[in-house]
C-alpha cells in the first residue's frame, strides 16, 4: 500500500496478533479466520495466530474478545449468532452491541435444510410430513444456541406447525459429524461448510433458506418455493470481523484496508463461488449498520416464538 506524500504511516501491530474463533474448527466462522490470518501475517509482518473459543453458541469466544486489550492485537471473526441473535435470545448475555466495533463483513449465503441419507423423504413436502406424522420424535443439530441454524429451525417450525428437539454442538463442525453419523435426524447449516458434505452424499440437502436458489447448486430449491406456508423464509448467515470497542481508529482502518484486499484476490472469490457465498465487504460504518438491522430483524423472531434462554 503505498503512502502519499505527508500522510500518516497505516497502523501496524507491534506483536503476535490473535484472531479469536468463537467456534470449532470446521465451520464458516473457522474458514474466514483461517483466511485472513495469513493474508495478514505477509501484510503486517507479524505472526497472527487462530484461537477456536468454542461454547455458549459463539458467545464465549466474544466475550473473551470483549475482555482483551483494545490495542488492535486481538480480533474476533463472528456471525450473525453471537453478534446479532444473541442480544435477544440470551438473559444472561456478559456483554452488549456497545462493546464490539464492527470492522467488516467477509462473506455472506444461505444456510441449507439438510437431512441423513436414512431419512425416508426427498422434498421439503415430504419432510414436512413426516415430521407431521412423528410429532415431537425427530432431532435437529444445530451449532450452537442462537446460532442462526438454530434460528432457521425455530422460524420454520413456527411457519409449518411443525416440532423437533434441537440438539445444540459447539460449532458447525461437530453438528455436521453429528448429522452424517445419524446420531441426529437433520439439520440446518450454513451451505458453505456444506457444500462438500452434500455433493459427497453424507448428507441428504433438501432446500436453501435464501429468497432465491443459490448459483453453487441450482437445483436446490429454495424452502420458501416449495410450500405457500414457507413464502416469507428468508435466511442469509453473514460472517465478518470485529474488534473489542476502544480500538483505535487508525487499527480499524487498517484492518479493514486489509479485509477489503483479501475479498478483492481473484483466488479468495473462487474459493467463495466453490462454498456458495459471496463476499460481502463494508466499511466500517456501512458494517455497524447491517449488524443492527439484522439484530432487529432477528429480535422480531425470537419475540414472536417467546424464546429466551440462560448461558450456562
Amino acid at each position: 500500500m503505498e503512502r502519499r506524500a505527508g500522510a500518516q504511516p497505516a497502523w501496524r501491530p507491534s506483536q503476535t496478533v490473535r484472531i479469536v474463533i468463537p467456534a470449532a474448527a470446521g465451520g464458516t466462522t473457522d474458514i474466514m479466520g483461517r483466511l485472513l490470518a495469513p493474508h495478514l501475517q505477509q501484510r503486517w509482518g507479524q505472526p497472527a495466530v487462530v484461537e477456536n473459543k468454542s461454547g455458549a453458541g459463539g458467545t464465549l469466544g466474544a466475550a473473551e474478545v470483549m475482555r482483551a486489550k483494545p490495542d488492535g492485537h486481538t480480533i474476533l471473526i463472528s456471525n450473525i449468532g453471537p453478534q446479532a441473535i444473541a442480544y435477544s435470545l440470551f438473559s444472561n448475555l456478559p456483554y452488549k452491541a456497545e462493546d464490539f466495533i464492527p470492522v467488516s463483513n467477509m462473506i455472506r449465503g444461505p444456510n441449507v435444510l439438510m437431512v441423513h441419507p436414512s431419512l425416508p423423504v426427498k422434498t421439503v413436502p415430504e419432510f414436512i410430513r413426516h415430521l407431521k406424522g412423528n410429532p415431537g420424535k425427530l432431532n435437529y443439530s444445530t451449532s450452537g444456541p442462537g446460532q442462526s441454524p438454530h434460528l432457521a429451525g425455530v422460524w420454520f417450525h413456527q411457519l409449518t406447525g411443525t416440532q423437533a428437539t434441537a440438539i445444540h454442538y459447539r460449532g458447525a463442525g461437530p453438528a455436521m459429524t453429528a448429522m452424517m453419523a445419524g446420531d441426529v435426524d437433520f439439520g440446518f447449516d450454513n451451505l458453505t461448510s456444506s457444500v462438500g458434505q452434500i455433493k459427497d452424499g453424507r448428507v441428504r440437502a433438501l432446500g436453501v433458506t435464501s429468497a432465491d436458489r443459490s448459483f453453487q447448486m441450482p437445483d436446490l430449491p429454495a424452502l420458501r418455493e416449495t410450500l405457500p406456508e414457507l413464502a416469507e423464509y428468508d435466511v442469509n448467515t453473514w460472517f465478518g470481523a470485529f474488534y473489542p470497542a476502544g480500538t483505535p481508529r487508525a487499527a480499524v482502518d487498517a484492518l479493514n484496508a486489509e479485509i477489503k484486499a483479501l475479498l478483492e484476490m481473484p483466488a479468495t472469490r473462487q474459493r467463495f463461488a466453490e462454498m456458495g457465498g459471496v463476499p460481502a465487504y463494508g466499511t466500517p460504518e456501512e458494517y455497524a449498520a447491517f449488524v443492527r438491522a439484522e439484530t432487529a430483524k432477528w429480535g422480531g423472531v425470537v419475540r414472536k416464538e417467546g424464546l429466551k434462554m440462560d448461558l450456562g
